[in-house]
C-alpha cells in the first residue's frame, strides 16, 4: 500500500491527516510503515482515498509505477 506516497503528494502531514480523520498521527504513521505496521479499518478507506484525491483501488495498489495524481491546492 502506498499511504505515505499519496499523503505526501496531497501535501499533508501525518498530524493533519490524523486530525481530519479523527485518529492519532501515530496511527497514520503505523499505516505507512513498510513492515510491522497496521492498517486502517476498511470503513475508513473511502474517506482516506477522498482526502488524498485517489480511488480506494489506487490507495491499496502496490504498483509503484502508477501515476500518482497531485491534489490541487
Amino acid at each position: 500500500m502506498r499511504f505515505k506516497e499519496f499523503r505526501e503528494k496531497a501535501g499533508l502531514s501525518q498530524r493533519e491527516v490524523g486530525k481530519k480523520l479523527g485518529v492519532s498521527d501515530s496511527a497514520v504513521c503505523l499505516w505507512e510503515r513498510e513492515q510491522g505496521g497496521s492498517f486502517p479499518r476498511a470503513s475508513m478507506l473511502p474517506e482516506i482515498a477522498k482526502l488524498y484525491g485517489v480511488t480506494v483501488d489506487e490507495l491499496l495498489s502496490n504498483e509503484q509505477d502508477a501515476e500518482i495524481p497531485k491534489k490541487d491546492t
